[in-house]
C-alpha cells in the first residue's frame, strides 16, 4: 500500500496522468544490464545467449528477458557487465566523463554509475568513487575490483571532508543524492514503508549541504550532475533552485530529452526559476525504467585559463621504486606480457605499499593521506616473503594477451563451475600462475602445481552456480 500522503501529493502533480502513474506500480519492473567496454566483446550482445533490447540514452544499456538470469552467469563474475536499473544509467550519459579527466563519484555505492563512468573514461585520468557509509563503501570496492577498474581511488569520507581536501580539483562530479526513494517503490517495499514527509525534508536539508560541497570542488567550467530516485519535488526541483540562489556562479544546461522523458517543473516549487525545466523527469508510467530525476549544472569559467585542478591541495600520492620489490619483478618477469608491462599505467603510474598489499596508482593519483581509503588504484598482490601472490583484482584487469599462461574453459562447463565453487582444476604441462578464462573472459587465478591447478578464488566470493 503506497502512503496516502503520497498518493495526495501525486494525484495533485499529475492530474490527469495520476491514474497510469498508479497502474504502473501493478506492472513488471524492467531489468537491465550495462555492458563495460573495457571488457565486453563488440558482437557480445548478439552472441550472449540473452534476450536484449536496447536502453535509448545508454549504448553500453540492455533491457533483458524476465526468463533470463545474467545475475547467475560466469560473464557476470568476470565483470564483463553490471545489473542496472535502466534509468539508474541516465546521470552518467548526461555526466559524460571524457578519458584524461578528474572524476569524483560523491555518493557512490554500490558502484553502478562509478563503474559506468570508468567504462567512459577508458582507464585514463582519476575517478574518486566515495561512499560515507563504510558497509556500504564495501561493496562499492567490490563492484570496482570485478568490473576491472584500474583508475580509481574508493574512499569511505563525508562530503564535507572530500570538500577540504579538494577545493576546485575536480572537472566533472556526479551527486547521486541520498534521497526518500520515492522512484523505487515499485521494486523496493522497505524504500515505501520507511517514507514520511518527514523524511522528504530531512533528504532536501541533507542534499543542500552535498551539493554545496560538491560546488567547492569543481573547477571553473567544470559540471555537475545532480541526480535522485524520487518524484518529490522538494529533493528535485526545490533542491536545485536552492542551489541556484546559493551559488550564482552555476547555471542549469539544457539536457536532451529521449522519449517518454519530461521535463522539469518549475511550477511545482515555489520561486523556482523558468530553467528548471532544463532538468530531467524519469515517470515509470512513460519509459521502460523506474522514478528518476536529474539536473546539469555548469560552474562558470574556464578551468585552462584559470589553471585550476593543475595540483592537488592534499598533494599526489608518494611510491617506491618498482625495483624494491623483488619477488614481484620475478612474478612479472614469469607472469605477464611484454605489452601488458609497457601500458602507461605500469610506465607512468606510482606503485606503493599498504602494508604488504603492493598498488599501482594511476599517475597523478590522490595521495591517501589524511582519507579513509578502501582502494587505492590497482590491488597488484600481497608481498610474502620471498615470493609474490597476485591479487584477484589484477586478474580481472587481464586478457589473455597479458599474460604467459592461461586456462580458457567453456563458460558452461562444470570446469568454470567447479572454479568459481572454489575446487580445484586439471593441471596443464605449463608450470606456475595461470589466469583462469571463461568464453576468454578472466575469472581468476590458478596455480598449476604437478597435475592439479590449485584455486586462488577468493574464499569470500565463491558461488555456486
Amino acid at each position: 500500500m503506497l502512503p496516502q500522503k503520497f498518493t495526495d501529493r501525486m494525484k495533485q502533480m499529475l492530474g490527469d496522468e495520476y491514474e497510469a502513474f498508479i497502474e504502473s506500480f501493478s506492472q513488471e519492473k524492467y531489468q537491465a544490464l550495462r555492458l563495460n567496454p573495457q571488457k565486453a566483446r563488440a558482437d557480445f550482445a548478439e552472441t550472449c545467449g540473452f534476450k536484449l533490447s536496447p536502453v535509448p540514452w545508454e549504448p553500453e544499456g540492455y533491457i533483458y528477458a524476465a526468463s533470463d538470469q545474467p545475475g547467475r552467469h560466469p560473464y557476470h563474475e568476470a565483470g564483463v557487465y553490471y545489473i542496472q536499473e535502466p534509468s539508474a544509467m541516465a546521470p552518467v550519459h548526461y555526466l559524460d566523463p571524457q578519458p584524461g579527466e578528474k572524476v569524483l563519484d560523491l555518493c557512490a555505492a554500490p558502484g553502478g554509475k562509478s563503474t559506468q563512468i570508468a567504462g567512459r573514461m577508458e582507464g585514463k585520468g582519476i575517478l574518486v568513487s566515495n561512499e560515507i557509509n563504510a558497509a556500504r563503501a564495501k561493496i562499492l570496492s567490490l563492484n570496482m575490483e570485478r568490473l576491472g577498474v584500474r583508475n580509481a581511488m574508493v574512499t569511505n569520507e563525508t562530503p564535507e571532508k572530500l570538500a577540504g581536501l579538494f577545493e576546485a580539483w575536480f572537472d566533472r562530479i556526479l551527486v547521486d543524492a541520498p534521497c526518500s526513494g520515492e522512484g523505487m517503490f515499485r521494486k523496493n517495499e522497505a524504500a515505501c514503508e520507511e517514507w514520511s514527509p518527514e523524511n522528504v525534508e530531512m533528504c532536501a536539508e541533507r542534499q543542500d549541504g552535498i551539493l554545496d560541497c560538491a560546488a567547492q570542488m569543481l573547477s571553473p567550467g567544470g559540471r555537475i550532475v545532480y541526480s535522485t530516485c524520487t518524484f518529490a519535488p522538494a529533493e528535485d526541483e526545490g533542491s536545485i533552485s536552492r542551489f541556484l540562489q546559493r551559488h550564482d556562479d552555476f547555471r542549469l544546461l539544457p539536457a536532451e530529452k529521449y522519449d517518454g522523458m519530461e521535463a522539469g517543473h518549475p511550477e511545482w516549487t515555489e520561486g523556482a526559476p523558468d530553467e528548471i525545466r532544463n532538468a530531467v523527469r524519469l515517470w515509470p508510467h512513460k519509459i521502460k525504467g523506474e522514478g528518476h530525476f536529474l539536473a546539469v549544472l555548469q560552474r562558470d569559467g574556464d578551468s585552462a585559463a584559470s589553471h585550476y585542478g593543475s595540483y592537488c591541495p592534499n598533494g599526489l600520492q608518494k611510491g617506491i621504486r618498482e625495483k624494491e620489490c623483488k619477488p614481484w619483478l620475478e612474478f612479472k618477469k614469469a607472469g605477464l606480457s611484454d605489452s601488458l608491462i609497457s601500458e602507461p599505467l605500469f610506465t607512468e603510474g606510482t606503485f606503493f605499499l599498504f602494508g604488504d598489499q603492493l598498488y599501482l596508482a594511476p599517475a597523478g593519483m590522490p595521495s591517501t593521506d589524511h582519507l579513509r581509503v578502501l582502494r587505492p588504484g590497482l590491488h597488484l598482490g600481497t608481498l610474502k616473503k620471498d615470493r609474490f601472490e597476485p591479487s584477484h583484482a589484477l586478474a580481472l584487469t587481464l586478457t589473455a594477451e597479458d599474460v604467459q599462461h592461461t586456462l580458457n574453459l567453456p563458460a558452461d562447463s562444470p570446469e568454470v563451475t567447479a572454479f568459481l565453487n572454489g575446487q580445484i582444476l586439471r593441471g596443464t604441462d605449463q608450470p606456475g600462475w595461470h589466469l583462469i578464462l571463461a568464453d576468454g573472459y578472466s575469472i581468476g587465478w590458478g596455480k598449476n602445481a604437478g597435475k592439479i591447478m590449485k584455486n586462488h578464488y577468493p574464499k569470500g566470493l565463491r558461488i555456486n552456480l
